[in-house]
């Protein structure tokens, strides 16, 4: 009896749009299609975010409000 491993799906990784706080004590950063606004404040200090961009796995975002 053989008990394969599933396949595993490739991680779709791509280079992407981030907003990072501009704090140096805070590390907070989020993608850009989950911005709740056209420009952002960190959602921990409340600081200023600034454009970045990440190597990150490819997640949709599904919300009206951004499609």
């Amino acid at each position: 009896m053989a008990f394969g491993k599933k396949k595993q799906e490739e991680i779709k990784k791509q280079d992407l749009k981030i907003w990072e706080c501009s704090s140096e004590d805070c590390n907070a950063w989020m993608r850009d299609n989950f911005k709740s606004e056209e420009t952002p404040t960190c959602p921990i200090c409340k600081s200023k975010m600034v454009t970045s961009v990440k190597e990150l796995q490819v997640v949709e975002n599904n919300s009206a409000k951004w499609n």
